[in-house]
């Protein structure tokens, strides 16, 4: 685990920020209607793709989650899939990954 320490520690900060960003989608979420007809429809579409960006923030923070988890549970770095190690280019560009480039495709 002391090999990944630092992962976990920008995994954890990865979540913070994401919880943050979370945050600011939901509170613009419940913003009222504005009293114009045409500024609401505006304003509904907005909500529609502050919505799907809401929903990406909750999936990534539950893969976050997911590989802190695996760091304590001495689990990280293997594939969920065929159990081989997972290359460390693919865990530094996707430091929450689960599956290796070849389960992944």
């Amino acid at each position: 685990m002391q090999e990944y320490e630092q992962v976990r520690t920008n995994l954890i900060e990865m979540l913070e920020d994401l919880d943050d960003r979370l945050a600011k989608i939901t509170h613009d979420v419940k913003e009222p209607l504005d009293k114009d007809f045409g500024e609401q429809a505006t304003q509904a579409e907005n909500n529609e793709v502050l919505d799907g960006l809401g929903n990406a923030a909750r999936t990534e923070m539950e893969k976050v989650k997911e590989a802190i988890s695996r760091i304590d549970q001495g689990q990280y770095g293997l594939c969920l899939i065929c159990g081989e190690p997972i290359s460390k280019e693919r865990l530094k560009a996707i430091p929450y990954t689960s599956l290796c480039i070849k389960c992944a495709s």
